[in-house]
Order: structure tokens, then sequence, then C-alpha cells
């Protein structure tokens, strides 16, 4: 009895061999030149669709970072309506109000676009400051072209629309400076502030 079970259990386990292997193999002889043998492997790359947008402090490529950066503008009392004003020092990732502003996808065009709430407003006073105010200049910073910031409106949404130069990847970068135009004198007031008097400007980029 013994010996009969362990007859079986390695019959058993010598016909199982064929059904685990992966690899091809093919046997071949005879007497001809040249003669040959065949083997073949499938390759699979899975890769998925990807999406990264940034604009501030943001992080590395492919990271999450939640910092949200402020612009922030202080206007000289004797140069109230009287011309464009730098930001503070400190604005943006960048300093002096300008940041990074960055989008990487792999799946063909891209849809950016900015979104705000309103008119900046002072809160209870009642005053506000157009987004109209707020220009953008757009500089080269890694890529060419430089990656276009879509305007921003009081209210609303507006958008740019990005192409690939080749395939489906598009890969652009930009240093954006936003300064405050300064064109008219307006009431006193602390316009906007940390998410609050729609202060807060969305940036969504959107791939099919």
């Amino acid at each position: 009895m013994r010996l009969t079970t362990k007859t079986l259990l390695a019959t058993a386990a010598l016909a199982a061999v064929p059904m685990m292997a992966n690899a091809e193999s093919q046997f071949t002889t005879g007497t001809g030149t040249p003669i040959t043998a065949q083997a073949r492997l499938d390759f699979l790359i899975n890769v998925p669709k990807i999406l990264f947008l940034r604009v501030g402090a943001g992080g590395a490529d492919f990271t999450n970072n939640g910092t949200i950066n402020q612009i922030a503008f202080d206007v000289p009392a004797a140069s109230i309506g009287a011309g464009v004003v730098a930001a503070t020092p400190g604005s943006g990732d960048l300093l002096n109000g300008a940041v990074t502003a960055k989008v990487i996808g792999n799946n063909g065009n891209i849809t950016l676009s900015s979104a705000t709430l309103g008119a900046l407003s002072n809160g209870a006073a009642g005053d506000s400051i157009s987004y109209a105010q707020i220009n953008t200049a757009v500089a080269t910073l890694t890529s060419t072209p430089a990656l276009p910031h879509p305007t921003l409106a009081d209210g609303a949404t507006t958008s740019v629309l990005l192409t690939p130069a080749t395939g489906k990847l598009i890969n652009r970068d930009a240093r954006w400076t936003y300064t405050y135009a300064n064109a008219a004198v307006v009431a006193p007031g602390a316009y906007g502030g940390v998410n609050s008097n729609n202060s807060r400007v969305t940036y969504t980029a959107s791939m099919p």
C-alpha cells in the first residue's frame, strides 16, 4: 500500500507540470541546414490615464499638496487708482505675486479653467473690485510654449484648450505673475481674504 501511494502521487505531480509551465519550447532534429527552433513570449504593460495640475506651492510631479497660496496687494494711500500695483513679497511660491503653474496629462486634449464666485468684496461694507483688475503675466518656466492662463472673471468660469504637440502627452508649465491694475479709486477695505469675500479662484484641469 505505501509503495502504491507514493507511485500515484509522483505520477500526479508529473502530469501537473506541463499545465503549470508558462514558457514555450520547441525541439527539432534533422540533417538539413539550417535547422531552427522557436520559442515565444507575450508582453503586457498596463498604463493608467494620469492628470496632474499644480498652481502655486504644489509639490513634485504626481504628488498631492494641500497648500493654498495667497496673492496679496497693499495699495499705497498716495497711489490709489494711479496704476499697477505689484503683489507683496511673500505672495506665491515664487514670491512677489508669481506662482508655478503646471499641467501633465497623457490622454490628449486638456481643458484648463479658472472659476470665481463673484467680484472681490469687502464684506459687509458692500463694495467690490472686479477680477478684471487682476492681470496675469505668463512667462516661460521650463516648457515651450508656456502654459497659458485662463482669464479671471467675476462669478464665471473661463477656459483654455491645451493640445498635445505629438501623440497624447501634454507636459507644460509656466510662471504666472499677478498684478493689480489699480485703475480706479475704490472705497477702503480688505477685499477678499482666506476663502472669504469671493477671494478664492479654483483652477481645474479636465481630460477625456
